[in-house]
């Protein structure tokens, strides 16, 4: 319980940092930056600017004082003032616990609407590379443990592949196996049009989805796999040398069968601390894959609202990865119960 508390309290720490440095410009330099299109379109003269901003102001909130306090400044020889709950911090965190985190500067729609959205492309996508992740590192680094005379070779390939960054290694995908003067197995951008899927079963519009998400789900694949696979067979390699896996060969067991079902369970406890890392990673490369693949997902989505100061959008995007990370605490957790029930965690 005490777990959860604390995780909690970092996750609402994180969250009021992120949105109390984005409201700490001046309201003037925000409206200058979201609101000059709008309020030009919609003013004539002077005094219908002033009025069109006096509203938009009031819209965003931002015609209130930011925290409970204002602390003294030189630059404004503003003295030390109390506010009370009328201010943006304490509106912002009641709107939170009634499930609602703001509305895009950029067209008002609520965020959740947007995030509820774009998840539904990033989540397939994260699911499918993680799964995959996980499924090839047990697979590959098994294999190397049994095959020995390729297991060098492999690691060197693999620390080769760690070292290419995710935005090269999705360019280089895409040239390859995008491109018409090389190949065109995949799609380049996009999810296709919408009318494909007319009278189309749910397999169908499964196999297409799939489809659309090859290369950037490899990519995640590929610059998530190496230090898993590095990671699990430095494991599975201390395990091999124990007294309990001699003890299992000099029963007579093939060396595949020592691997899988004797030293593997114990090899696997030091991983499970990388699948807490694990998803919050491939959320934030989903941000990458979604904006050189233009998927319309939740990375791309945080990407725009940077480039446009969509602040509402942004904290929602981070209390999103805040919450992925809270999970992939706790799924550890679990895992690590499941591989050793001797363990007990502690506060």
């Amino acid at each position: 319980m005490f777990r959860l508390l604390r995780l909690l309290f970092a996750l609402w720490l994180t969250a009021s940092g992120v949105f109390l440095l984005s409201r700490s410009l001046p309201a003037d330099i925000i409206l200058q930056r979201l609101s000059v299109d709008e309020i030009s379109a919609t003013a004539s003269s002077l005094q219908q600017q002033r009025i069109a901003e006096q509203r938009f102001r009031h819209r965003l909130g931002l015609d209130i004082p930011l925290f409970y306090f204002s602390l003294p400044t030189a630059a404004t020889h503003q003295q030390w003032q109390w506010h009370g709950r009328r201010n943006q911090y304490h509106r912002w965190v009641q709107q939170l616990l009634h499930g609602n985190l703001g509305r895009s500067y950029r067209d008002g729609q609520p965020v959740t609407t947007l995030l509820a959205a774009a998840l539904t492309y990033t989540l397939p996508l994260t699911t499918l590379a993680a799964t995959m992740s996980v499924l090839l590192a047990l697979w590959l680094a098994t294999r190397l443990a049994v095959h020995h005379q390729i297991r060098l070779l492999a690691l060197r390939l693999l620390y080769a592949l760690d070292a290419l960054p995710l935005f090269v290694l999705a360019l280089l995908l895409l040239l390859l196996f995008a491109n018409p003067d090389m190949l065109t197995w995949f799609p380049a951008y996009g999810l296709g049009e919408e009318a494909e899927l007319v009278n189309t079963s749910v397999l169908e519009r499964i196999g297409t989805l799939l489809y659309y998400l090859a290369l950037p789900s490899i990519s995640l694949i590929l610059v998530n796999l190496p230090h898993l696979v590095i990671q699990l067979d430095a494991a599975l390699q201390q395990e091999r040398r124990t007294a309990y896996a001699a003890t299992a060969r000099a029963k007579g067991a093939p060396e595949k069968q020592v691997i899988q079902h004797h030293t593997l369970r114990n090899a696997l406890l030091p991983s499970l601390a990388q699948l807490t890392d694990l998803l919050p990673a491939l959320v934030a490369g989903a941000v990458v894959v979604e904006v050189i693949f233009a998927l319309p997902g939740v990375g791309r989505l945080l990407a725009e609202a940077a480039a446009t100061h969509d602040y509402p959008v942004i904290v929602g995007g981070v209390l999103l990865t805040a919450l992925v990370r809270l999970l992939a605490q706790f799924l550890t957790d679990g895992l690590y119960l499941l591989a050793d029930p001797r363990i007990r965690l502690r506060a």
